[in-house]
């Protein structure tokens, strides 16, 4: 049967009907950020969407942490066959062992631009299970991404993914943006301070 092309993830909806994560360049969006997540309650569903620069997969974690470990995660995986498939895994130490119980449906994905994309639903609240987080409370987001291997996932391309700040609540839609490594050099307060220090002791010294 045919299928439907994919839909173009939205940013104008950031922050009033949906939660938004940015990590990249200042003023990017779900096609040109290093990653981007969002994330919108629909009954009794969360939408997720995800996209990254990358050819393997894309991925976020809900931890009670900022750290990686007893972590769930849901992955969109680039195969060898073009296509993009949602996986489920839980993060034993640093090391992401597939799980078969899948909590995701409506699942579609896209892998365009050198980027994969994808949209899935999963439950907001789910049977006691340890791999399987209730999305009703609030969870640190990992956000992480990579090359993969005949389908399979390997080591995300940065040594410090991005983390969320605070614990995050689906019941409230926030727009967030992190600048990544590159944006970050002259935006920090320590950054800043050493230039403060570094331009007054030049003044100081010139005669």
């Amino acid at each position: 049967p045919p299928v439907d092309p994919f839909a173009k993830i939205r940013v104008d909806d950031c922050g009033k009907t949906k939660g938004c994560f940015r990590y990249g360049k200042p003023g990017c969006n779900a096609e040109t950020c290093d990653y981007f997540l969002s994330y919108r309650r629909i009954g009794a569903d969360v939408e997720f969407e995800l996209s990254a620069d990358t050819d393997g997969w894309v991925a976020v974690g809900f931890s009670s942490d900022k750290k990686m470990g007893g972590d769930d995660v849901m992955a969109c995986v680039h195969d060898d066959n073009g296509r993009v498939r949602i996986q489920h895994f839980y993060n034993v130490g640093q090391w992401a062992k597939e799980i078969q119980r899948n909590p995701a449906r409506d699942e579609e994905g896209v892998f365009e631009n050198n980027r994969v994309t994808c949209r899935f639903k999963r439950p907001v609240y789910v049977p006691r299970e340890e791999t399987i987080v209730d999305l009703h409370l609030s969870w640190y987001y990992l956000f992480a991404w990579g090359p993969a291997i005949q389908g399979s996932i390997t080591r995300h391309d940065i040594d410090s993914p991005p983390v969320s700040e605070r614990v995050v609540s689906i019941y409230k839609y926030e727009d967030i943006f992190m600048p990544s490594a590159a944006y970050q050099t002259f935006s920090s307060p320590f950054c800043l301070l050493l230039i403060v220090a570094l331009t007054f002791y030049l003044l100081m010294g010139t005669p």
